[in-house]
């Protein structure tokens, strides 16, 4: 039993220590002047698929507030915004936002985006082969639907 609360002592209490290191969760303000514009179609795949690690309008689900979890989270959503963020497209020159279409086409091709870990824990958000057609004609100016 004793050597049992000692485990439980060296476990429990790092536990509950690291839970008080600061991880930023924090969601820039938008301005809509750089955000992205696109179709309903098209804005609807990338909010369920994309945002919360490529926008400033992250969903923070519970287990982002409990570390370590939390830890590899915040670093995600912060790699994913610097790598593109949809919040501030228009920041972006064009010859930079041709480049990172070509870049999306690539990634839901080869079917690194979503990340697999990322799909772990939200099913919902893996493309569809419909899903994948919509963001292609997109970025390549095909015709989308609304």
């Amino acid at each position: 039993m004793k050597k049992i609360k000692i485990v439980l002592v060296f476990i429990l209490v790092p536990f509950l220590l690291i839970q008080f290191i600061p991880v930023n969760r924090d969601n820039p303000p938008i301005d809509n002047s750089l955000a992205l514009t696109v179709p309903s179609n098209v804005e609807k795949i990338l909010k369920n698929s994309c945002y919360d690690c490529h926008s400033n309008e992250t969903i923070w689900p519970a287990y982002s507030y409990v570390a370590p979890v939390s830890w590899l989270v915040s670093r995600d959503v912060k790699f994913g915004r610097e790598e593109l963020n949809f919040s501030e497209w228009n920041k972006m020159t064009e010859e930079k936002r041709l480049h990172k279409k070509d870049e999306i086409i690539e990634e839901i091709s080869r079917e690194t985006m979503p990340m697999p870990i990322y799909l772990l824990t939200h099913p919902s958000a893996s493309l569809s082969d419909e899903d994948k057609l919509i963001i292609k004609n997109w970025l390549t100016g095909r015709e989308t639907l609304n």
